[in-house]
């Protein structure tokens, strides 16, 4: 037995712990539950939920003009909501608290940008977490007309990160 040996067993290392949370994002599983002998090893982190919007009210409409609350007490939402999107537009909001990034890494093009069309399984951004990056889907179908979150800004739950005009 060398001197580098650990004391006692170590099934779960913390390179086997990078490459298990690597295969949940590279394979969207929210879950992985091991055991060898007495160790167990758990990992989990949220799923991304798809975000539904009520229909927004037609403009011009009495629902349409922005209300203020008669009081700004606990029952008030922790995020301040969003100006309403003109017309039909849908948003695809952030199901998680992180940080946006808009593309793949600093030096590839963004997933999308103002005029991209995407299907409801189109990658659309990333938002990091913890140090997993989950990739976010439109939900929508549609074209990109307004981009909502710059490079590295953090983002709350249910931020708007972009507005899409279905068809």
């Amino acid at each position: 037995m060398s001197d580098r040996t650990p004391p006692g067993p170590v099934p779960f290392s913390l390179d086997s712990l990078r490459d298990l949370v690597k295969l949940m994002e590279e394979h969207g599983l929210t879950e992985i539950d091991l055991q060898d002998g007495e160790q167990r090893c758990r990992l989990s982190r949220a799923a991304p939920a798809p975000v539904y919007l009520p229909a927004p009210a037609p403009l011009g409409s009495p629902a349409a003009a922005p209300s203020m609350p008669a009081s700004a007490g606990p029952s008030a939402p922790a995020v301040p909501a969003p100006a309403a999107p003109a017309g039909d537009l849908l948003e695809i909001r952030s199901p998680t608290v992180g940080t946006f990034y808009s593309a793949p890494s600093p030096n590839d093009p963004p997933y999308v940008k103002i005029g991209s069309k995407v299907a409801a399984d189109s990658v659309v951004c990333l938002v990091e977490a913890m140090k997993v990056f989950n990739q976010i889907t439109a939900d929508v179908a549609g074209t990109v007309v307004e981009i909502c979150a710059s490079e590295g800004d953090a983002v709350e739950y249910g931020q708007v990160l972009f507005r899409v005009r279905p068809g």
